[in-house]
């Protein structure tokens, strides 16, 4: 915007210059030096553009005989003096503030000294209007200069942040997808590859002795191995558990779990099922299955109860087990009281339900079992 109304402003008073000095001066010798050197500065002036902003070498070339056919054409006619002011932007904008502060100082100086030629007697406004001028002139533009500085800075911080920003997400990003396909793993492969080890190992104890139950065993465990296949497909492709999948309900699939071939698992519903959201069900579904797999490496129990029980405002979901309970009272306690994390099941199950925006608490007393219990609003954390 500046550099327009700059070029405006040069082009308007060299050409009120020309038409005052033809008007005023008719027929003078000088006529056609000042026509063409007013014609050459012109061009030149329209050349800036060509020779770039950056104060490179050719760009000082250009400013230095764009300045020289002004100053003849100043001592010739000293009513393109006025020409100068567009001159100290270009100077300005080309060279260090230095040397640029001194060729105004020069400008300035040529300009006074042409005013009081024109005027046929001493007038105080002629010799002090000119430095005024620059000065002006030079402030303003210093100003604008430290305020385009200021704003680039500006600019280019909130271009960093942003970066800084974008990276940090994407880091977060990462870590949350490895913890969710950790949990994933977790409470669905390694639960299934588990139960194939124990079904597997229960079918080599009595192969010889009860070749039926063996090959029972067997069967079993290539159910659970197809149901971990589909679980790792449906893993690969971030789908809903397939229990859940094609409409199935969360109770149906909670009823259908089991914790190994020596473990009764049973399943309680409470209160009347209100609609879960997807990312709910699928929760619950995952804590219940890591739970289980929790119950059947550490507790020793025989029996486990899944119990799910809609409260109006939230949803519960209680395992409880009547194995050995934590028998380590010295060990570190959890996050949220109880017993401590023992590997990645608690942790995990920790994690879906602090997404949820629940609470887990659990329960146990060494030779009684444990009970452990996530609650889940049903109303969307806001």
């Amino acid at each position: 915007m500046l550099a327009a109304v700059t070029h405006t402003a040069f082009f308007l008073l060299l050409g009120a210059s020309m038409a005052r000095f033809l008007l005023h001066h008719p027929g003078d010798p000088r006529t056609p030096w000042v026509i063409a050197l007013g014609t050459a500065l012109a061009l030149l002036y329209v050349l800036g553009p060509a020779v770039g902003a950056a104060p490179t070498a050719r760009r000082l070339i250009w400013l230095g005989v764009v300045v020289a056919t002004w100053v003849v054409l100043v001592v010739l006619a000293p009513s393109f003096a006025w020409c100068a002011v567009p001159l100290f932007y270009t100077s300005l904008r080309t060279l260090p503030p230095r040397a640029a502060v001194v060729l105004v100082a020069l400008l300035t100086a040529l300009v006074v000294a042409a005013q009081l030629k024109l005027s046929p007697s001493f007038d105080p406004n002629l010799f002090l209007a000119p430095p005024a001028v620059a000065a002006l002139a030079t402030a303003v533009f210093v100003h604008m200069e430290r305020q385009t500085r200021a704003q680039r800075t500006l600019i280019d911080d909130l271009l960093r942040t942003r970066r800084e920003l974008a990276a940090t997400e994407r880091r977060e990003g990462a870590l949350a997808e490895r913890q969710r396909v950790s949990m994933e793993i977790h409470d669905t492969l390694a639960q299934h590859l588990s139960s194939q080890q124990m079904l597997l190992q229960a079918a080599d104890r009595t192969w010889d002795s009860d070749p039926a139950t063996a090959r029972a065993h067997v069967r079993t465990a290539t159910d659970i191995a197809a149901r971990g296949l589909a679980e790792a497909r449906r893993l690969v492709h971030d789908l809903a558990p397939p229990e859940l999948a094609g409409g199935g309900r969360l109770a149906d699939a909670l009823r259908a779990l089991d914790a190994g071939p020596d473990i009764e698992v049973r399943f309680h519903l409470e209160g009347a099922p209100a609609p879960l959201p997807e990312r709910a069900e699928s929760a619950l579904l995952r804590i219940a299955q890591g739970a289980l797999a929790n119950v059947r490496e550490h507790s020793g129990a025989r029996t486990a109860a899944l119990t799910l029980s809609f409260l109006g405002d939230q949803v519960v979901l209680d395992v409880a087990d009547d194995g050995h309970g934590i028998t380590t009272p010295r060990a570190p306690r959890g996050p949220h009281g109880g017993a401590p994390d023992r590997g990645h099941g608690l942790p995990a199950i920790r994690a879906r339900v602090r997404q949820l925006g629940g609470t887990l608490t659990l329960e146990s007393t060494p030779g009684e079992g444990t009970v452990l219990s996530a609650a889940i609003p049903l109303e969307p954390v806001r």
